[in-house]
């Protein structure tokens, strides 16, 4: 099965950002920096998909946080 790494990076960036992030999120991180790597660098390297989907999701956690604290101020 081609997807199945993605699958599985999905899965288990979807169990490490849990409580910040739905599944659909973090799908469609994953499959922005599949794109954005095919797009850059010609490679979807599962490593470097990884990388990017995880720092995407970090920043948008950081982005909730924020929105989340001026909520609350």
């Amino acid at each position: 099965m081609a997807h199945q790494p993605y699958e599985e990076l999905t899965e288990r960036l979807s169990k490490e950002f849990a409580a910040v992030h739905p599944v659909s999120t973090v799908t469609r991180c994953v499959t922005a920096a599949q794109h954005g790597a095919e797009d850059i660098i010609g490679s979807t390297d599962l490593e470097l998909v990884e990388k990017i989907a995880r720092r995407h999701l970090r920043v948008l956690a950081i982005a909730v946080t924020e929105r989340s604290q001026r909520i609350v101020s």
